[in-house]
Parts: structure tokens; C-alpha cells; sequence
């Protein structure tokens, strides 16, 4: 349902984002990454089971990217070359396999922390506190329980574009 809001609001102003989708929730969740390519969003691999990957070994780290993978390829859309590590630890063995399967690691230069369940108030004036030019903005479409994500897009998206920032997606940034 979050995920629909939050297209709802990229779709209002606009925007196009990159979503970094979890293979079990692709498989659980056919029809939200549906939506989310029909509405011209891009795809980035963000593990099976949100795993932290300095934890596994290489074989159980491939695993994690090559399920999402097929997750992906079985819903028909193509393999991503974004790939962001759960909770943005990674290490050197992550970085050679993810050279060798071509993927570029993404991470984040402002997380809202919208997952500690945030106000949405907090959540904008933390993002425009510090907002410059390039930045990449951490949200979660998927959180248990309260998501406030949509209602600070619904604020913040409006306010970016009035001060002059032009919102696009990994690959076109």
C-alpha cells in the first residue's frame, strides 16, 4: 500500500526514482514492482532477504544477488546494474563480486531514517537542512508498521522543485 502512495506522489510531480527492490518481496509483491516499471522507475538489486552481506560468505553473498536476480527476470524485467547493500555495509569481497557480475554499488548521501517510523515534518526539514546538488536521498517504501515516507514526499518533492532541484533516478543523475 506504501508503495502505491508513494508512486502516487512521484507520478503527481513528475518524478522518476530508482527503487532498490528485495527478491522476497518481489516474489511476495508481484504487483507493486509493476507498477513501479510501468511508471518508468528504475530497478536497482537489493538482496533477497536484506541480509547483511559482511556477514555471509561469497557463495551466500551471490546467492542473495543472483535469487533477486531471477525474482526479477521471472517477473519480466530486466537484471539491474545498481546494487545496494542492506544497510550500506559492504566490504572488499562484495566488491569483487559485484565487478564481476557488472554491478555498480549505490549507496546514499542523506538517510532520512524514515524506517525509525519518523514524523514527516522531521523527515523533510532533515533533508532540507542539508540538501545540495547530486546528493542521493535514502526512503523505504516497504516498513512495518507507520510508513510516513509518502506524506514527506507529498512535502518535500514540491519544495525541492520550487528551489530549483531537478529529482531524477540513479542512472540519470
Amino acid at each position: 500500500k506504501n508503495t502505491k502512495r508513494i508512486l502516487d506522489v512521484l507520478k503527481k510531480y513528475n518524478v522518476k526514482s530508482t527503487f532498490f527492490v528485495v527478491g522476497v518481496n518481489v516474489k511476495n509483491y508481484p504487483s507493486a514492482l509493476n507498477q513501479i516499471v510501468e511508471n518508468g522507475h528504475e530497478i536497482g538489486n537489493h538482496t533477497y532477504s536484506h541480509s547483511v552481506l559482511k556477514a555471509l560468505s561469497s557463495e551466500k553473498i551471490k546467492k542473495e544477488i543472483i535469487d533477486t536476480e531471477d525474482a526479477l527476470n521471472e517477473a519480466n524485467v530486466l537484471t539491474p546494474k545498481l546494487l545496494r547493500p542492506p544497510c550500506g555495509l559492504y566490504d572488499n569481497k562484495l566488491l569483487e563480486i559485484a565487478k564481476s557480475k557488472d554491478y555498480k554499488i549505490v549507496l546514499w548521501t542523506i538517510d532520512t531514517k524514515d524506517w525509525e517510523h519518523r514524523p514527516a515534518d522531521e523527515i523533510v526539514n532533515k533533508v532540507l537542512g542539508s540538501i545540495k546538488s547530486g546528493d542521493i536521498i535514502l526512503f523505504h517504501d516497504y516498513i512495518s508498521g507507520v510508513n510516513n515516507t509518502p506524506r514527506a514526499l507529498e512535502i518535500l518533492i514540491p519544495k525541492l522543485q520550487e528551489m530549483g532541484f531537478n529529482i531524477v533516478s540513479v542512472i540519470l543523475s
